[in-house]
């Protein structure tokens, strides 16, 4: 006999692959809406509050890694210092 057709194996298959059906009380229909909707915005929530955990926890370890380094470095020996113009549009001759 093939595993195919073994009762115990059908038996399983309808378990395992077989698709949830509704309650058939209207208020069960409800009350498992409800705790649906109310389990996704939970982990909304959640999820939000880890997201800027995160953040928080990105912006203190940058912080944290800056500590006691100079803000603005020195000129470079090898810079150049200048006065600079803005120089207009140039106009062609015809």
């Amino acid at each position: 006999m093939p595993i195919f057709q073994h009762r115990r194996f059908r038996r399983f298959r309808n378990v395992m692959f077989d698709t949830p059906r509704r309650p058939r009380h209207p208020l069960l229909r409800i009350a498992l809406g409800v705790l649906g909707i109310a389990l996704l915005l939970g982990l909304v929530v959640v999820g939000l509050f880890v997201g800027a955990a995160m953040l928080a926890a990105g912006l203190l370890w940058r912080l944290w890694a800056q500590r006691g380094k100079p803000v603005a470095g020195r000129a470079r020996a090898d810079s150049i210092d200048g006065d600079y113009r803005v120089v207009g549009k140039a106009q062609l001759t015809h």
